[in-house]
């Protein structure tokens, strides 16, 4: 039912956390803010799913668990405490592009339109519900939304025209445009828009900051607070946004950080 465990930049940790009768309430300290943590298990033992953003320095670091308060999950039920793991190095490969030279150098007016849209998906991102498809989900791995060669993968650090820019956040498959994707777990929509470097976008929500996004869609057929299950289709594949042809762009993220797709996928 897990992801694959891998201790680096943009991968995941699963921590155990022991016995207790209730879900204790896990924190993951990134900048200057304490982000939930997804929590999962039974009364004989609870595991943290950590998500590890990919500008994470490799070393030593921690979550903080709270146990839960009697008469619920989460909450201040007795002394907080802290469980340690270590966060490896990894080295990305390059990936040199050539896009539309206005998605590069942007103008006043789309780099206005890129800020607010940037400020808005910073609140979906920080989405953190318990159970958004009215269940609890039985595993974390995830279905391939699309069938597709993968064409440019997790983690690279992608040169646009010859300018740097930050590393690739998600997994891109390579498909026709309409081809249609599907839900890779039970979700509710959260977000649906038309973005300057995504093109049209869906956000899904499958609980406890387990987030995922597909983006270049040429078509959206869903809107906020639908809710999906494991297999349906809710949008095409398509170019829009940045792109250098018709591919979708998957997206997972856990306590509001990207992490590589391949590791929800099963092997």
């Amino acid at each position: 039912m897990w992801p694959q465990a891998l201790q680096v930049p943009g991968g995941v940790a699963r921590l155990s956390l022991g016995p207790a009768a209730m879900r204790p309430a896990v924190q993951v300290r990134q900048g200057d803010a304490d982000v939930p943590v997804l929590v999962t298990g039974d009364a004989i033992e609870w595991t943290a799913v950590v998500g590890i953003a990919l500008a994470a320095v490799p070393g030593d670091t921690q979550v903080t668990v709270q146990p839960a308060a009697a008469g619920g999950a989460g909450g201040a039920g007795g002394a907080a405490r802290t469980v340690p793991f270590s966060i490896a190095p990894k080295r990305y490969a390059e990936q040199q592009l050539k896009v539309s030279p206005r998605t590069v150098d942007l103008s006043p007016e789309d780099q206005a339109r890129y800020e607010r849209e940037r400020d808005h998906q910073a609140v979906v991102m920080a989405t953190f519900s318990e159970q958004p498809a009215g269940v609890a989900l039985p595993s974390l791995q995830m279905r391939v939304p699309v069938p597709g060669r993968r064409s440019s993968s997790f983690g690279l650090r992608r040169v646009f025209n010859g300018q740097p820019r930050n590393p690739h956040s998600g997994m891109d498959i390579a498909a026709a445009t309409g081809t249609p994707v599907v839900a890779p777990l039970p979700a509710r929509v959260i977000d649906v828009g038309d973005y300057f470097f995504n093109g049209g976008t869906v956000w899904l929500d499958h609980g406890q900051g387990l987030l995922s996004m597909y983006c270049h869609l040429s078509r959206m057929d869903v809107q906020v607070g639908d809710v999906l299950q494991a297999g349906d289709a809710f949008c095409k594949v398509g170019a829009t946004g940045r792109v250098t042809g018709p591919h979708l762009h998957w997206g997972v993220m856990l306590n509001r950080t990207m992490v590589d797709p391949a590791l929800f996928v099963p092997a």
